[in-house]
């Protein structure tokens, strides 16, 4: 591929040094020329690459014009002299603002500053750098924030204030915020007031559950203005057309982790501001005809509905609680009879054990090339043909511990890989894993794999099926509410910890379903998997350190005739 041509070339001055400056449409490059100049003939370009630096345009925060409130105050008083006589030789500059990336998916803020002596040159740099930004038309310039004031420790109000709100300022994003006063304040307000015409999308401060409330008032709004009956399990639902961006400032961030690989406020902010965009599937929770609920990370029945129908009731213990219910839930080792039956995926959306982890980019969740190509139509006629009989289900009966469905791998920094390891963000499936009665020791060596780098799926109890759709069915006749659940007489008493099966506790009860952290108020389910319904202000995990899509060195071998020199 042939090298782009340049827009913009000059010698300017950066920290008291000549440096050889140039732009063109994707990249901002610039090198010390006192030390290229200075390399003996027959010695190669590494010492020269090693002093070159490049930047992608697209992760160009801002370029402003430098003030000298901007200069660095933290030089000692002879490099202040120094700047002083530099900055009257060449008394103009600006400044670019871009991503800089550091540890553990991290991304931070960097500068960069350029003088010159030529006022015209510097204004000629910041007007074509900001001609090219406006052209990039995927990055908001105006978001609707939501702050939960409640959350985790109660830093959303100044995690956005300190360390979000002057990075959107720096990047000319208009924010109008609203601090929630209740639960479901977020929810109720994007699904009747907002005026979304107004917004290139919606930002949410705070955990998980502030999310799910983003999340069901924007896809609820959706479906309202387009006249889609979510009642009806089988309705195809419509995407929505605002983003979702994730300010982390929750007690659990599940969701953010899993898109971005780190819980970072600035991180988070920086993926915005760029207008990265990362699809994400759905899920929609049926009991018959009546719509239930939104997942996009995970649906637990028995183990892990335990866990959360427990400790709802020590809520004044905070995020302890999890702990102790789960310890508590655990000794209790109940099972649940019940029959669950499942669409499998396609052949080509891969394996939960196939050890393909969901990236930046990732190819299983590319979208179709068309919507309505023929291997898709076949496998709508098959589902319609299937709805009455159960051909093309797979039906599987028996006692359970634990049932989930992971539509992300659900890492968190407890659990770095996950329920399902290789569960993608936006492949139109979710992982449907059965934990089959087992003992204790079994069931908690298949709890410690959640920790560990190890097959969690290598278990004859466990197994695992990528799936577009799934049906649940207790044993018995469903409880009618959460009270009645909640009050039923339970077997719970503790056993010792032994590898014989038969010290499984039977409850002839029902489990609770949860969904991202809710209790669902029957056990009886139906799930269909909606691919990439949502957007997010996020690009998936990095593989690796990205570099420069351009080697900035073949900026330098361009036609001499278009710098803009400075003597």
């Amino acid at each position: 591929m042939e090298p782009q041509a340049r827009l913009l070339s000059a010698i300017l001055f950066h920290k008291h040094r000549q440096v050889e400056v140039a732009l063109n449409r994707s990249v901002l490059a610039w090198k010390e020329i006192e030390r290229s100049r200075k390399r003996a003939p027959g010695i190669s370009n590494s010492a020269e690459t090693a002093h070159s630096h490049a930047v992608q345009v697209c992760e160009i925060v801002a370029v402003h014009k430098t003030k000298d409130d901007d200069q660095d105050s933290k030089e000692t008083r002879k490099s202040q002299k120094k700047a002083k006589q530099h900055s009257q030789l060449y008394p103009h500059a600006f400044t670019v603002s871009y991503i800089r990336r550091t540890r553990q998916h991290q991304w931070r803020c960097g500068d960069v500053t350029f003088h010159s002596a030529n006022q015209g040159l510097c204004e000629q740099w910041i007007h074509v750098i900001n001609e090219q930004l406006s052209l990039l038309t995927n990055r908001p310039k105006s978001l609707l924030v939501y702050i939960n004031p409640y959350g985790g420790k109660r830093r959303g109000r100044r995690i956005y204030e300190q360390k979000v709100a002057p990075l959107f300022r720096r990047a000319c994003i208009l924010a109008d915020v609203i601090v929630t006063e209740r639960a479901n304040h977020a929810r109720d307000h994007l699904k009747t007031e907002a005026n979304l015409d107004k917004y290139d999308g919606v930002v949410c401060v705070g955990g998980d559950g502030m999310f799910s409330e983003i999340l069901h008032g924007l896809v609820t709004r959706t479906q309202t203005d387009n006249r889609v009956d979510q009642n009806q399990p089988d309705a195809e639902l419509v995407p929505c057309s605002l983003q979702i961006g994730i300010i982390p400032a929750g007690s659990t961030d599940c969701i953010c982790f899993a898109t971005v690989g780190t819980n970072d406020p600035v991180t988070s902010a920086l993926h915005i501001i760029v207008g990265d965009s990362q699809p994400m599937d759905v899920c929609s929770v049926h009991h018959n005809d009546l719509f239930l609920r939104y997942s996009v990370s995970l649906l637990g029945y028995g183990f892990y509905g335990d866990i959360l129908t427990d400790s709802e009731r020590k809520r004044w213990l905070g995020p302890a609680r999890y702990d102790l219910s789960g310890v508590k839930t655990f000794l209790s080792h109940n099972y649940y009879e019940g029959s669950i039956s499942f669409l499998p995926a396609e052949n080509n959306k891969g394996d939960p054990r196939d050890k393909l982890q969901c990236r930046s980019g990732c190819r299983i969740c590319q979208p179709k090339p068309s919507s309505k190509d023929t291997q898709w139509e076949m496998s709508e006629e098959k589902e319609k043909s299937d709805k009455d009989g159960m051909g093309g289900w797979s039906v599987i009966r028996g006692k359970f511990i634990a049932i989930n469905a992971a539509s992300m791998s659900c890492a968190c920094p407890r659990s770095p890989q996950g329920l399902s390891p290789s569960a993608h963000l936006a492949d139109g499936t979710t992982d449907l894993i059965l934990v089959r009665k087992c003992s204790r020791l079994n069931f908690l060596r298949h709890l410690l794999r959640h920790t560990n780098k190890e097959d969690q799926f290598d278990h004859s109890f466990v197994e695992v099926h990528r799936v577009r759709k799934f049906r649940f069915q207790p044993r018995q006749h469903e409880l009618e509410s959460l009270e009645d659940l909640s009050d039923s007489p339970k077997k719970t008493g503790f056993r010792p910890i032994c590898s014989a099966q038969t010290t499984c506790n039977y409850s002839t009860s029902h489990s609770s379903w949860t969904s991202d952290g809710e209790i669902l108020p029957h056990a009886a389910i139906q799930v269909s998997v909606h691919g990439q319904l949502i957007r997010l202000f996020a690009r998936g995990i990095e593989e690796q350190q990205q570099c420069v899509l351009e080697d900035p060195c073949t900026l330098w071998a361009l036609e001499q005739s278009t710098y803009q020199s400075v003597d």
